[in-house]
């Protein structure tokens, strides 16, 4: 898998770099966010995932982040010391997929890395378009905010659905509490997050598969694409 680097820090860079090819990873790595821009042009467009440090010299890492999310589809974790939910949500809400706060452990780096470039794979095999989605028997018509099952309408209230399609954008992927809260809910109060556990728990029961949505304990959930 390519992936881009963006650190200006040479010697963080260097070990970085280092393990991540000895993990499999082809690694491009840009000093600035200007260098980042640079390399996702469209006719280089090419990498797996973006790890975009956000103390960079020349542009702020928020504004960098919503600069290449304009640019391409291709995830985009953020790597910075602020371990804020602020920071973290606003993060989420630039486009970013996923946010690495240092210092991290390599493992868990990793492990979020595979996660999030499995999105684009998910999505070819389970067939998500600008217009719906296919999951097995599961059909979401995005434009018309209609869904059914095996060809049954099932009518969802206006979070259940943008739950439902938030979380099937990313078949597979694990979204956080607070992202699905900042994404769908649009707000960072921790009391909302009753309020979601009860919205997945209506979604299992409307459409009668309750292992569609999975509980990730300590993280969120992620939806399990069923059999066709």
């Amino acid at each position: 898998m390519r992936l881009l680097l963006v650190e200006d820090d040479n010697h963080v860079a260097a070990a970085l770099s280092a393990v991540l090819a000895r993990h499999g990873f082809d690694v491009t790595h840009a000093r600035s966010g200007e260098e980042a821009l640079q390399a996702l042009v469209p006719e280089s467009d090419g990498f797996g995932v973006v790890l975009l440090d956000l103390g960079l010299p020349d542009q702020d890492g928020y504004e960098v982040c919503g600069k290449i999310r304009k640019r391409t589809s291709t995830p985009v974790i953020m790597v910075t010391a602020r371990s804020d939910v602020r920071s973290r949500i606003h993060g989420l809400n630039l486009g970013a997929d996923d946010y690495v706060v240092k210092p991290y452990d390599t493992g868990e780096l990793l492990a979020r890395i595979h996660a999030v470039s499995r999105r684009t794979v998910h999505e070819e095999a389970t067939g998500v378009t600008e217009t719906q989605v296919l999951l097995g028997p599961v059909r979401i018509e995005l434009p018309t905010r209609q869904v059914s099952v095996n060809g049954t309408p099932v009518p969802l209230t206006r979070k259940e659905f943008d739950l439902l399609a938030l979380l099937a954008q990313r078949p597979g992927v694990v979204f956080r509490r607070e992202q699905i809260i900042s994404e769908v809910w649009r707000t960072s109060w921790e009391g909302t997050g009753r309020t979601l556990e009860v919205h997945v728990a209506s979604l299992r029961s409307k459409l009668r598969m309750p292992a569609l949505i999975e509980t990730v304990r300590g993280v969120g959930y992620r939806l399990v694409a069923p059999a066709a």
